[in-house]
């Protein structure tokens, strides 16, 4: 099982992702965290950006066609995706997540 982050530029766009990669059984689930201010080097230059957050829960199964998804569906050039490992989890709800992305 795995955390995926992943920004976008504004709710709305957060929002679409969100409901494609569910719709698309990419994840069992996808939070949405308004309100992140990102810095980061882009074009030689130090941005400081609103954004939002995407918390996605899926599988390592799963993470080479999300990341194909998103790379095609994303607004960004270079897209954020990092894959963190759930080490624990409630039994129940990773059940889930499997169930939910396979």
């Amino acid at each position: 099982m795995l955390v995926v982050l992943c920004t976008a530029p504004d709710a709305e766009v957060g929002a679409t992702l969100a409901r494609g990669i569910v719709e698309n059984r990419l994840a069992a689930c996808v939070n949405l965290v308004d309100g992140v201010r990102s810095f980061y080097r882009w074009d030689g230059a130090v941005q400081d950006e609103r954004e939002v957050q995407l918390v996605i829960k899926t599988t390592a199964v799963r993470f080479d066609a999300l990341a194909a998804w998103v790379d095609e569906h994303h607004p960004y050039d270079v897209p954020e995706l990092i894959a963190l490992p759930i080490e624990r989890g409630a039994e129940a709800y990773l059940a889930w997540v499997g169930a939910q992305t396979s």
